[in-house]
């Protein structure tokens, strides 16, 4: 390149046939992708739409990006052709004119690209510089301007696009399945001010219904954009309301499962309730009768008062029949579980009433068997016979059989002769118990 000019070093022929091919490359690879842009899915949903919020002002200043793209491309167009012809002239060899021609067509700021109130409105500006009438270009700076503005015009439309793929469907679905549950509920009773499940298919219809308006008309509002990235379209849909309501749907057809089961199981949980309580009632009865008997039978004891039959319960059982008998399920879902807990619990006391009641009677029944035990021992030994014996065994069985029966002094007794059988059988004392007071004034008592 010895000859310069305005630009710099004036191209040669090579040089000049290297740039056009890569410009052409370029141009090619710029017309495709301006194409595969205007056919976009997302793009001519745009054009369609209804648009608010910050779609609506992202798609204004995308449109005009996108006019201004064609203008641009066109200019770049127009002045690769210009390169062509004047290169094509002489296609062996180029005068230094040519030479000078193509190296300020193909490196200067030779394209001037008109600009107009309606293209350029809305569209972003190289590097911030405020909007002209008309600007001269390089066909580099050129080729920069349109990636710049395709990349940003791209990533409006993959992000509307993206959300349009991902949440509509979505909702609709899960409006589908909310109208199926809304029916089952109805079915079952749970009804809208009658049930918090009802109540609760109400508002998720409502948001549902509002979301997806917001999601057709400004999808942008629903889009997370990947931080860091660069590339068009980096990020993904923001379904955290969505989500959020598929949760709540899922709560609710929890609860009507549970109704459905509560039909379907209503008749055997009432009989085993109605089943529960009659234990407790026959248990309380018996506690009763063992009342009378240890006042009767015990002295000096004091035996706890059993309280009647549960009337609340029972009043609770028929009404949980009644829900039952008039289908009302959603009512009679949480009265079933509260009953069932509360009849067990009801059980449980009266065997516990029981259990305190007969309390002094095992007491004497377990000093019966222990005097018995001892006298069979001894019996074994050959001691029945023995007097001093016989007359404490005859003592504490008068007590332990007789009515009322002295359960602390029967003891004292049946401790007596323990004692005096472990000393003539020259074992060891009863582990545990203290020497009786009669046993301390000596054997002859």
């Amino acid at each position: 390149m010895g000859v310069t000019g305005p630009t710099g070093p004036v191209m040669d022929r090579d040089e000049v046939d290297r740039a056009l091919a890569r410009l052409g490359a370029e141009h090619e690879a710029i017309e495709t992708s301006l194409l595969a842009l205007q056919d976009h899915a997302g793009r001519r949903l745009l054009e369609g739409a209804e648009l608010t919020g910050v779609t609506q002002e992202r798609w204004a200043a995308t449109e005009a990006s996108i006019t201004l793209l064609w203008t641009y491309f066109d200019a770049y167009t127009d002045a690769l052709r210009s390169a062509r012809d004047i290169r094509s002239r002489r296609p062996r060899w180029s005068s230094r004119e040519d030479l000078v021609e193509l190296t300020e067509l193909l490196n200067g700021d030779s394209v001037t690209v008109a600009g107009s109130a309606t293209a350029t409105a809305n569209a972003p500006t190289l590097h911030g510089s405020p909007t002209k009438l008309s600007e001269r270009y390089s066909l580099s700076t050129l080729v920069d301007r349109m990636n710049e503005l395709y990349a940003t015009s791209l990533d409006m439309v993959v992000a509307a696009d993206a959300v349009w793929s991902a949440l509509p469907a979505r909702i609709d679905m899960l409006a589908a399945e909310l109208q199926r549950t809304r029916r089952l509920a109805h079915s079952v009773g749970v009804r809208p001010g009658e049930h918090p499940a009802g109540d609760d298919l109400e508002r998720i219809t409502r948001i549902l219904t509002k979301l997806r308006e917001q999601v057709v008309s400004d999808p942008l509002a629903f889009w997370l954009a990947a931080e860091g990235s660069s590339a068009p379209g980096g990020g993904r849909p923001d379904t955290t309301v969505y989500d959020r309501e598929a949760r709540a749907l899922d709560d609710v057809r929890r609860e009507i499962d549970a109704v459905l089961t509560v039909r379907q199981d209503a008749e055997k949980r009432i009989v085993k309730l109605r089943d529960l309580l009659s234990r407790a009632d026959r248990t309380l009865a018996e506690a009763r009768t063992a009342r009378g008997e240890v006042l009767a039978k015990i002295a000096a004891t004091e035996v706890p008062v059993v309280s009647g039959p549960p009337t609340v319960l029972q009043e609770q059982v028929a009404a949980a029949a009644e829900y039952r008998r008039q289908a009302q399920w959603h009512r009679l879902s949480p009265l079933l579980e509260s009953l069932e807990q509360k009849a067990e619990d009801e059980l449980l006391r009266a065997r516990e009433s029981l259990t305190a009641v007969t309390a002094p009677l095992a007491v004497r029944a377990e000093l019966r068997g222990r005097l018995d035990a001892y006298k069979a021992k001894v019996a074994r030994h050959g001691f029945a016979e023995d007097t001093l014996l016989v007359e404490r065994y005859e003592k504490a069985r008068r007590m332990l059989w007789s009515a009322p029966c002295d359960l602390r002094a029967a003891e004292q007794a049946v401790l007596r002769y323990q004692h005096a059988a472990a000393e003539l059988l020259g074992g060891p004392r009863v582990p545990g118990q203290g020497v009786p007071e009669d046993d301390r004034r000596g054997p002859g008592a």
